[in-house]
């Protein structure tokens, strides 16, 4: 089979012009970049706003495991096989970040034969969206080391700033720095670092906000530092808000492109998503399900992060309701759960298989603890057994999910017609939305409301730091937002070896972090970093640009 860069390359792109007439739009509501990109107008949610909204369908996961599960290929061949039933369709979904596609992991347009395009493009530099964030980040910081250097008239505390650098590269070298050296006129001297850009509040911030207004109050609320005397700086009494919100005026706009198969897809904002939600943003959504009939957008890592996230943090936020959940596995990846050895996947082994189906299980527990139907999607490998793929359906009729076996990655959309028919079907089943935790509860009742009921921990653990933060912030009126949780997503656990369903166990965090601009606050399980590192070969090795503008080695 090509490779996924060759199949990309190869497609017969429509121009966008033809893509958003599909949606209704037309010219007057298009920016375009180029041909087969367009950003979508502000006053184009004023001509749409009254339309009623479409069935929303969230595609999750199992824990990843290094054997791959596929979420975004299924959900753009979901797209595309709902399309290809006359369903009014389209796609939201993450912006690639840089740093791991020239890193381990790839791009995230999807795989095969169910890719967004153009894939290049997506994939780089797109529409400089993450080019502003950065940019607005970094503005911040650098206003921030300028007011100390011009008397520190808000008497920040240079051991409690909290606002570290970003740049959308995967730099282990520059997680932790010391900035202000060379003499008086350099600065002033103190530790510090970078993050990766998806790591950004500023890109949490993008993802949530309802309009560039609504960005730019979230922008003045951003916790910079702490004052001497323990109070709250803000991005406010910097007094650079307007400038940030200047340098994101473009980039809070969605982005539209289009699939292998023409299915319109917004392609908008993503967050890390261990220390942020992990979801495209809100305006991306708000948009799509005004304009189609179905939507079909995904959520970072497993059900267990993403999933949650989505729920307790953009559904609050957002007042948006799922219709379905699809949660993607493949027959290896449940092996791998089973503790079978990546090199032995291949192999048929029932037993791993069913001590694997374990995870599988806990993850459809979790959706119907939100009150959505499941669907639970297959990316089938041509090592799957018939036994396999028999056992596995038979516990996924005990659970009470649907369950559908796809070859999108191959077959494009109609490697998907079932898995298609199935979510119509359990998209008008009747349910009723449930958070895990309600806004009044304390900062620990939510933490361990999540530890329990979807991790499945016995209870939770805190380090001293984490203690005290907790008391500051519920002192500071901060209590109230909801809790973004931050660990492994190899493990229900906080533990990265833990696999399959772990039980007898506790989650320690660790440490305790504020996003007042996004609204939540961010609890640490484990050692999670936010500037991840390059493997020893980079995939960016193997890429390449020839004469005639051809890339290569992309994926």
């Amino acid at each position: 089979m090509k490779s996924d860069v060759e199949i990309a390359q190869e497609a017969k792109m429509e121009r966008i012009e033809k893509i958003a007439a599909q949606l209704d739009l037309d010219e007057n509501d298009l920016e375009l970049y180029g041909k087969y990109k367009a950003k979508l107008s502000i006053h184009t949610w004023d001509k749409i706003k009254n339309n009623k909204n479409g069935k929303l369908i969230l595609v999750t996961a199992i824990n990843p495991t290094p054997a791959g599960e596929g979420k975004t290929t299924t959900s753009i061949g979901l797209g595309d096989a709902l399309h290809s039933l006359g369903k009014k369709t389209a796609l939201a979904l993450r912006e690639p970040s840089l740093g791991p596609c020239f890193g381990i992991k790839g791009g995230a347009a999807g795989g095969g034969y169910s890719q967004v395009v153009p894939m290049e493009d997506i994939n780089l530099h797109f529409t400089g969206d993450f080019h502003a964030i950065t940019s607005a980040h970094n503005l911040l910081a650098a206003v921030l080391d300028n007011h100390l250097q011009q008397g520190n008239a808000l008497d920040i505390d240079v051991r409690r700033i909290t606002w570290r650098r970003v740049v959308d590269l995967n730099d282990r070298a520059l997680r932790n720095i010391i900035c202000g050296l060379g003499g008086k006129a350099h600065g002033i001297p103190r530790e510090t670092g970078f993050d990766i850009t998806v790591a950004s509040e500023l890109m949490a911030i993008l993802c949530l906000a309802d309009n560039l207004q609504d960005a730019k109050k979230r922008i003045g609320r951003i916790v910079v530092a702490y004052t001497r005397a323990g109070k709250p700086v803000y991005a406010d009494d910097l007094k650079v808000t307007g400038a940030l919100a200047l340098l994101l005026k473009d980039a809070i706009k969605p982005n539209l492109v289009q699939s292998l198969e023409e299915t319109p897809a917004f392609i908008h904002g993503g967050p890390f998503a261990n220390i942020a939600h992990g979801c495209n943003s809100v305006l991306a959504t708000k948009y799509a399900l005004k304009l189609a009939d179905y939507v079909v957008t995904e959520a970072g890592f497993g059900a267990d992060l993403g999933a949650e996230k989505f729920i307790n943090i953009k559904c609050r936020f957002a007042n948006l309701k799922p219709d379905a959940v699809v949660i993607v596995a493949t027959i290896r990846a449940l092996k791998m759960h089973g503790r079978l050895a990546k090199n032995e996947l291949n192999k048929p082994d029932l037993n791993a298989l069913r001590l694997g189906i374990n995870n599988l299980t806990k993850h459809i527990e979790n959706i119907k603890s939100f009150g959505l139907p499941a669907v639970i999607a297959i990316n089938q490998f041509p090592t799957d057994t018939e036994e396999e793929i028999a056992l596995l359906e038979e516990q996924c009729k005990k659970l009470g999910a649907e369950f559908s076996l796809s070859t999108v990655y191959t077959d494009g959309s109609q490697g998907g017609i079932d898995l298609a028919n199935k979510v119509i079907a359990a998209a008008n089943l009747p349910s009723e939305l449930k958070f895990t935790y309600t806004d009044d509860m304390s900062i620990k009742e939510k933490i361990a409301a999540v530890a329990t009921k979807i991790y499945g921990a016995d209870g939770v653990n805190y380090t001293k730091a984490a203690e005290k933060a907790i008391a500051e912030l519920t002192q500071l009126n901060f209590a109230k937002l909801p809790v973004c949780m931050a660990k492994t997503q190899y493990s229900l656990s906080d533990d990265m070896n833990k696999l399959g369903r772990p039980t007898n166990f506790k989650i320690t965090i660790r440490e305790i972090h504020l996003s007042a601009g996004a609204g939540f606050i961010v609890a640490l399980a484990g050692n999670i970093l936010t500037m991840p590192g390059l493997p020893k070969k980079p995939a960016a090795e193997n890429m390449d640009i020839d004469i005639n503008g051809k890339i290569t080695g992309l994926f």
